[in-house]
């Protein structure tokens, strides 16, 4: 009886340590974004895309962990709508705090981890953009996440900049040149891809 009992121990402890070495050796896949076969904007991200005969600026804004759909969407317009005015703002300020640490104590296996980011960013510009245009979402089919396209067609941006009567002719001016000068670093940059 005493050898019945010994050989399923053998065998029990012969399958855990199979499923053991098994699950130790699983390879752990971590999805990227590009995997889910998103639009080329969502990969991208806000600037100036290629293709457009007309001088145009896109902002990318992503809205998660927002149950109520509504809310959800006006999250990611609103975000994709400031990444426009990010490209075109006038002052900013920011700060991002950092830190990490990582401690072992004798068996250099053992460890603990730790990672703590924090980052405040203040936004001011000078002037409502307007001529914006929300022009396409994509939703992340697994977590929900819902990503809003905002477009801005620099010509429209700087014939409604002269109807705007509360600005004086300095600041006008000095948006406009910013806007085209902006618009041609960044066509320079994406020629250079």
């Amino acid at each position: 009886m005493k050898d019945h009992r010994k050989i399923v121990y053998l065998v029990v402890m012969f399958f855990a340590s199979v499923i053991w070495f098994l699950v130790g050796c699983a390879e752990v896949k971590v999805k990227r974004l590009s995997d889910y076969n998103p639009p080329q904007w969502a990969l991208k991200g806000s600037g100036a895309f290629g293709g457009d005969k007309k001088r145009v600026l896109y902002g990318v804004g992503i809205g998660s962990g927002i149950k109520d759909l509504s809310l959800l969407r006006q999250a990611a317009d609103n975000r994709a709508r400031n990444e426009l005015a990010k490209i075109l703002e006038v002052y900013t300020s920011s700060l991002m705090r950092d830190y990490a640490a990582s401690t072992t104590a004798g068996d250099t296996d053992v460890r603990s981890d730790e990672q703590h980011i924090e980052s405040a960013v203040k936004t001011i510009t000078s002037a409502t953009i307007s001529g914006i245009e929300i022009v396409d979402h994509w939703e992340h089919p697994e977590n929900g996440d819902l990503f809003s396209l905002a477009r801005l067609d620099i010509e429209t941006f700087k014939q409604n900049l002269e109807h705007v009567k509360e600005l004086n002719k300095e600041v006008r001016d000095f948006i406009r040149e910013n806007a085209e000068r902006l618009q041609e670093k960044l066509e320079k940059e994406e020629q250079k891809r």
